[in-house]
């Protein structure tokens, strides 16, 4: 199956480097574009991407504003937030909205392609000391009625997720099966009202469950 890609961001040459590595690999293609947050909207209900790439810094209705517009559809594509500065307030706003993760302006084309992949698959893309200094930045010590509902296996699991293990690393951790991992994320996903994993973690963070510092 070939991931379709719409590419969101108000620079041309940003946006053309972006397209030529996509579509030069295998399974990969860029279906659209889009200069602004309105036009973003637009493209991505015409063409139903699987993976939106977008700069939260854009003008007409800005990128934060067209997350969430787009993870509100019926069938939501998966974000993947561009930046130059991983600490960006923008970028942690984005996260708890639902995106699946970020990557920096200078990731290596590899790297880009392989997160694409990784997304579309249900996974996230994760980097624990980045979303860690993010909730040292933010955290409020919110009230998240959900982590008191989570199970002693279940909080296990949140921790782990915190330290960006992905599930078969959660699994080999804990020495579980893989379905077991992915019932215990769902249900962590659940009862904290998490649409991804970011989420999850900010509101263990946030909540003091786990300590950013």
């Amino acid at each position: 199956m070939t991931l379709r890609v719409v590419i969101a961001d108000d620079e041309d040459l940003t946006r053309t480097g972006l397209r030529v590595i996509i579509d030069s690999e295998p399974g990969l293609t860029v279906v659209g574009e889009a200069a602004d947050g309105a036009r973003t909207l637009a493209v991505t209900c015409e063409l139903r991407p699987d993976v939106v790439l977008m700069d939260v810094r854009m003008p007409a209705f800005d990128g934060l504003q067209a997350i969430r517009h787009l993870l509100s559809l019926p069938e939501p594509p998966k974000v993947v937030v561009i930046t130059t500065f991983g600490s960006d307030d923008l970028v942690y706003e984005a996260l708890r909205a639902g995106a699946s993760g970020f990557l920096l302006r200078r990731t290596r084309p590899d790297e880009l392609v392989q997160a694409i992949r990784t997304v579309a698959t249900g996974e996230c893309l994760l980097f624990p000391s980045a979303v860690r200094t993010l909730a040292a930045l933010h955290g409020d010590g919110r009230t998240v009625p959900g982590i008191g509902r989570l199970t002693t296996r279940e909080g296990d699991v949140l921790r782990l997720m915190a330290r960006g293990l992905s599930n078969d690393e959660i699994a080999t951790e804990l020495a579980v099966a893989m379905d077991t991992v992915r019932t215990h994320v769902g249900d962590v996903l659940t009862k904290l009202d998490a649409r991804e994993r970011p989420q999850a973690v900010i509101a263990a963070y946030e909540s003091g469950f786990v300590s950013p510092r």
